[in-house]
Formats: C-alpha cells, sequence, structure tokens
C-alpha cells in the first residue's frame, strides 16, 4: 500500500467502497471531517488514481442474468499479437464481465455473464469460437453465489 495514505484517507476510500454516491457531507460526517478538507482529500485521491471510477453496481438476477461461467481459454499460438487480438475481442463482448491472462495450463481466465445455458452456447459457438486464436475453451459453471465484492481489504481485514 503506498505510503501517502493515512489513516483519514483509508476511511475516506473504505466508505466510498460501501457507497460512492455519498455526497462529500455525509462522506466528511463518517470520517470525521469537515467538509472542505473531506472534499480536498477526496479530489487528490482521484487525482492519485486511487480512485479509478464510480458506477452503480446492478442486480443480475433482477435483470435476468442468471448464468455465471467461469471460462479457461487456451490460444492457439502464443505471439504477442495473438494476446493482443485475444485482448481486444474481450474487450468488446459485453457478456465478458472480467478477463485475466494466467499461468498454467491456459491463457485466459474469463467471466462470462449470461441469461441461461442457451444465451451461453449461443456466444460460445457464435462468437468466442470463431476468434481465429482460440484453441480450447473450458467452462465451468457457477451455481450459486457465495460472495461478490468489488471493495478492496485496505486495513487486511
Amino acid at each position: 500500500m503506498a505510503e501517502t495514505l493515512d489513516d483519514l484517507d483509508l476511511r475516506i476510500l473504505e466508505a466510498l467502497q460501501k457507497d460512492a454516491s455519498l455526497s462529500t457531507a455525509e462522506l466528511a460526517e463518517i470520517v470525521g471531517l469537515s467538509q472542505s478538507p473531506c472534499w480536498r482529500r477526496l479530489n487528490r485521491l482521484k487525482e492519485a488514481g486511487y480512485i479509478r471510477d464510480q458506477i452503480t453496481r446492478l442486480d443480475a438476477e433482477k435483470l435476468g442474468f442468471n448464468t455465471i461461467v467461469f471460462a479457461n481459454v487456451r490460444l492457439s499460438a502464443h505471439g504477442r499479437a495473438n494476446v493482443a487480438e485475444f485482448s481486444e475481442a474481450m474487450a468488446q463482448f459485453p457478456e465478458v464481465m472480467e478477463c485475466y491472462t494466467i499461468l498454467g495450463a491456459f491463457d485466459f481466465m474469463l467471466r462470462i455473464v449470461t441469461r441461461d445455458m442457451r444465451t451461453y452456447e449461443q456466444f460460445v459457438f457464435g462468437r468466442l469460437l470463431t476468434l481465429p486464436t482460440v484453441q480450447e475453451i473450458h467452462s465451468t459453471v457457477a451455481l450459486s453465489e457465495v460472495k461478490n465484492t468489488q471493495a478492496l481489504p485496505l486495513r487486511g481485514r
């Protein structure tokens, strides 16, 4: 963790991880500062890149996205061009919520969200397997969600 963050900075970041819609006045009250110093610290944290973006998390299930699949993908060749081509394609697929390059038997791990298994099948055969760099896909379907958070453990709890 960066040396430039003090306890107040961490409290600000923790509060925003729980609710990014807090006004500066609400945030100041939570962390124990007056509004102006809180606003200055918040701006400093944003400018320094500690706060990447502020978004609204939607309820996937209520919106009909009931299937989460973790797909391990092996590329047909391991050149920089293939990795870049695949990475660029993943950035264009809205079903792909997360994409990581990984070490081991596979090259990428994807978290894919779809409405159902039929939609996932259409995605795999209609989009993913049409990419010339894809050699193999191993899919694991999540049965239920136990934990899903974007909050970082800032104080190692």
